[in-house]
Formats: C-alpha cells, structure tokens, sequence
C-alpha cells in the first residue's frame, strides 16, 4: 500500500480566497470619489479659484468662518431630533464628513446615510433613528421655508419673480406637480402594504417628535439649529457678494440664495452640483446684479463652501469609517 502525504495546513490555508477588506475599500472610496468628481469640473475650479483672486480677503475669511458654522448648526440640529445623547465631538465630525458624503451623492443621500449609520452605531434603533432623521429634514425644510417666506414679506421686491420663470410656465408647473400628489395619493391608497409600512413609521416618528418637545433644550437645538443652518448658509453669500463687489443689497442676496436652494430641492444631483449653480445665478440677476458678477459670486462661493472642503471631508470619512464612529 502506498502512502500519500496530504499538503500541510498552511497550504490548505493559502489555497482559500483571503477576505475581501471591505472597510479599507470604502475609506479610499470617498477619495476616489473626490478626484472623479474634481475633474469633472476641472474647468469650473479653475475659474471659481480665478475669481476667489481678485476678492477682498477680509470678507472671504469671514465667508469661511460662516461656513464653518454650518456644520456646528447641523450638529445641534441632529442633537435635537433625538432624545439620547450623542457624543459632542464624534457628532461634529459626523457632520463635516456627512457634507462631504452630500456632494458625492444624490442631494441628501450621502448626509443621510452616513447620519443614519452613527446614530445606529450610538446604539439608537433603527426605526427611531430613521424617525430622528425624517424630523430633522422635516426642521430643516420648514426653517428654510419659513425663513424666505418671512424674507419676501418684509423685502417684497427682493426678486422680480417674472424673470425666473418663462412666460406661461406656471401652468404647466402646477399641473405637474398636481400630477404628483395624485400618484403618490393612489399609490398610498391601494397599495396596502406600503401603507402599513408608511403608517406604522409614522406613529414611531409623531412618538419621537412628542419625546423630543417634551425637553426644551432639544426642541431648542432642533429649531435653533434648523434656522442658523440655511441663515448662515445665506450669510456665506452675502459675504462672497461683498468681497466681489456685487451691487445688490444683502437682503436680497439672501433672498436670491434661500429661493434658489428651495427651488433645487428636489433635483437629484450630487450636492446640487451645476444645478444650485445655475439657479443661484439666475436668482442673483433677478435680485438686480449684474451676471457676468453674479457668476463670479457664486463660482466663488461654491468654492468656498463645497470644493475646499470636499477633500479634507472625505479623509474625515474614510477615518471615521476605519475608527468605526460610522
């Protein structure tokens, strides 16, 4: 009989497919991301930096310092759509690496899914975290809107409205939109089981926002930061205006850029690149600015507050996601 010597374990070990490293993978993506992205719009870069040149640098510093402040403001708007306490710093770094996330993806989705992740990670349920952050867009949306609805009632002639939209487009808008509500309304009504589901989030949802209420420092920072998020987003405008010498009063410009984003809102593009580019323009000329300057304004500004820092954003994921805080 003959003997036959089966291979060592080692062999038999590095005969089996090694682990795919799934966590090292998605701390490069975000960069690669990054580097697709910029050269995308490598012409536009070009031209934003150009202007960001010849702008007063006193009054772009403070247009940075406003942006900075945004991602402060969305931290106490996350802290107070849930009741639990999340941990300050690692919050904060959340939401500067979620704005990254943002332009890389479809508007909201990157901000989302990442907030989603390390409130689960903080040990907070699904379905009360997903409740935490349907409330917080819901904040977020009324602040917005409640802002440039108050905005247009002391300014009234802040936009000349006929320019933004062509002439008999108004029709045609409402009956799309009434279009709309009419599939999503039947759709709720006869598809049974995406009404179970939609109801029940619900009730989870109306008992996150009673919880939340019921400690006003909660309710304080959800609404609070909900207000300070878009007014200091509009703040940053403002201030790349002045550095550029943009001949429209700051009012108006921060009409012009809170009825431009709530326009955008719905178009599905990362970050709202190229279309929150258009629309801030065409509503800085409807404010009364010139367009050749407006254009400089809001290259400038998206400069400011979406491509310097887009990379160091993306390099806060990447460590968050090796350090497991998401």
């Amino acid at each position: 009989m003959t003997t036959v010597q089966l291979p060592e374990g080692p062999l038999l070990k590095g005969r089996l497919p090694r682990r795919v490293p799934v966590r090292q993978i998605l701390c490069l993506l975000p960069l690669l991301l990054v580097v697709a992205v910029a050269v995308q719009h490598r012409s536009v870069l070009a031209e934003g930096f150009g202007h960001l040149r010849e702008a007063q640098l006193p009054w772009l510093l403070a247009a940075v310092g406003a942006t900075c402040l945004t991602w402060v403001a969305a931290a106490f708007t996350r802290q107070g759509a849930v009741v639990d306490r999340l941990p300050r710093r690692r919050l904060l770094a959340t939401q500067f690496a979620a704005g990254s996330a943002n332009h890389l993806l479809p508007t909201g989705l990157g901000a989302s899914a990442v907030n989603l992740r390390f409130m689960s990670v903080c040990g907070i349920p699904l379905a009360r975290s997903s409740s935490a952050l349907a409330l917080y867009l819901l904040a977020e949306c009324v602040a917005r809107v409640g802002l440039l609805v108050t905005l247009l009632l002391v300014f009234p002639g802040a936009l000349r409205f006929g320019a933004l939209l062509p002439e008999g487009a108004i029709g045609p808008l409402l009956i799309s939109v009434g279009g709309v509500l009419l599939v999503a309304g039947a759709v709720f009504a006869f598809v049974r089981r995406l009404r179970t589901a939609a109801l029940s989030f619900l009730r989870t949802a109306l008992g996150e926002l009673r919880s939340v209420h019921t400690r006003p420092s909660r309710a304080l920072a959800l609404w609070g930061g909900s207000l300070a998020f878009p007014a200091l987003q509009a703040a940053g405008l403002v201030l790349v205006g002045q550095a550029l010498g943009l001949s429209v009063p700051p009012a108006h410009m921060a009409v012009a850029y809170l009825a431009a984003t709530v326009a955008v809102a719905l178009v599905p593009t990362p970050g709202g690149i190229g279309s929150v580019e258009a629309a801030l323009i065409v509503a800085l000329v409807a404010a009364g600015g010139p367009a050749a300057v407006a254009t400089a304004v809001v290259l400038a500004y998206r400069i400011i507050t979406v491509w310097l820092p887009l990379l160091p954003g993306a390099l806060t994921l990447g460590a968050l996601v090796r350090l497991k805080v998401i």
